[in-house]
C-alpha cells in the first residue's frame, strides 16, 4: 500500500458557543490540516508514471481548501445573534457560516469527505488548532 501525506495552514477566528471555558469567546488559531491518502497501484503512463498521484495536485486541492478559510471568522450557524453577525458583515468582516460546531473533531471529518468527494482516496486527515493539539477522522479500521 502506497501513501502520500501533505499538509497545509491557514488562520482564522471561530468560538464555541455555549461552551463553558475560554473557547466561548472568539479566539484564532493557525490550523494545520495534514492528508494522508492511499492506493495500491502507482500510474503506469504518462508524465505520472511511477507515482499515485500528482503532489501537485493533491497540494493545489489542498490550498483551495485552506485559501477558503483563511482570515475569516468561522460561525456556527444560529450561535451569533443576527444583528451582531450583520454588524461584524457590514463593517467588512469576512464571515464564513458553517451547519457544524467549528471544533477540530468536526473540522477533520468536513475536510475528510471534502477530498473524497473529490476523487482522492483519504485514508486520514488530521486537523492541528495548535502545534501541539489535533483531531483525526478516518473511516478505515
Amino acid at each position: 500500500m502506497y501513501t502520500l501525506i501533505s499538509e497545509s495552514s491557514f488562520d482564522s477566528a471561530h468560538f464555541l458557543a455555549e461552551y463553558e471555558g475560554k473557547c466561548r469567546n472568539i479566539h484564532g488559531h493557525r490550523w494545520t490540516v495534514k492528508i494522508e491518502i492511499y492506493g495500491e497501484k502507482l500510474q503506469k503512463e504518462g508524465s505520472c508514471r511511477g507515482m499515485l498521484v500528482d503532489f501537485g495536485e493533491l497540494k493545489s486541492e489542498l490550498k483551495k481548501m485552506s485559501d477558503f478559510y483563511d482570515h475569516s471568522l468561522i460561525v456556527e450557524k444560529n450561535s451569533m445573534r443576527q444583528l451582531t453577525l450583520n454588524c461584524l458583515k457590514e463593517d467588512g468582516f469576512r464571515i464564513i457560516e458553517i451547519g457544524f460546531r467549528p471544533t477540530a473533531e468536526n473540522f477533520a471529518k468536513e475536510f475528510y469527505f471534502y477530498f473524497k468527494d473529490k476523487g482522492f482516496n483519504v485514508k486520514n486527515i488530521w486537523v492541528y488548532e495548535t502545534p501541539n493539539n489535533c483531531a483525526t477522522y478516518s473511516e478505515m479500521r
